[in-house]
């Protein structure tokens, strides 16, 4: 079980201020939250927070709301069981998702065996079926599977915004460096605070 993050609010902040800007549309975009689950409870903590609100707010909006959810079958299951040792097993307390953030009923959960959102999954086919071009993408872990769905979601021709306080990891280097990355070349960094502000902005209302 990683460790979790230190939080250095100025240099996120930093690297958030430093980034090209977009805002979300929000009449075509999805909240995906990425891996919420009891294996993580402790790395995912200090962003609970955040994504308690943004997600209530979501719901105000009706702004769609995904959740993935990593597990496995088998023990032995590709590279990821070659490179870890082991795994999140399917049915296990450990891979249940955190129930401060559950999903509602008509929330739809993708079961996900890789770090990328996207691969061998249906996520794709809901999000064109919705019309949905924007991603908001939180949760864990920051330079694992958030970065790579934000990476697989950029060469699918979405436009990705990266919630740079609502995404954690096991350290704040690792985690800088997937901001500076993904600012560079594939997203948008937002602080949980400017889609707080978006989102009430469209009639969401109070926690």
């Amino acid at each position: 079980m990683p460790e979790p993050s230190c939080v250095d609010e100025a240099a996120i902040a930093a690297a958030v201020k430093g980034a090209r800007k977009a805002t979300p549309d929000l009449s075509h975009t999805c909240l995906l939250v990425i891996d919420m689950q009891e294996y993580f409870r402790e790395l995912a903590s200090p962003i609970l927070p955040h994504l308690k609100e943004i997600i209530s707010l979501s719901r105000s909006c009706s702004l769609p709301i995904i959740y993935t959810q990593h597990m496995h079958k088998e023990k032995v299951d590709g590279m990821l069981s070659q490179w870890w040792g082991s795994l999140i097993r399917e049915g296990s307390q450990e891979a249940s998702l955190l129930p401060e953030i559950a999903p509602q009923p008509g929330e739809l959960v993708i079961v996900k065996r890789r770090y990328s959102a996207f691969y061998r999954t249906a996520l794709e086919d809901h999000l064109r079926s919705r019309k949905i071009k924007d991603l908001i993408i939180c949760g864990v872990m920051t330079n694992l599977c958030c970065e790579t769905t934000a990476r697989d979601a950029f060469m699918r021709d979405y436009r990705v915004f990266f919630l740079a306080d609502g995404t954690a990891t096991a350290n704040l280097d690792l985690h800088l460096a997937t901001l500076r990355n993904l600012a560079f070349g594939f997203a948008y960094l937002l602080t949980s605070a400017e889609i707080v502000g978006l989102l009430r902005g469209q009639g969401g209302g109070g926690v």
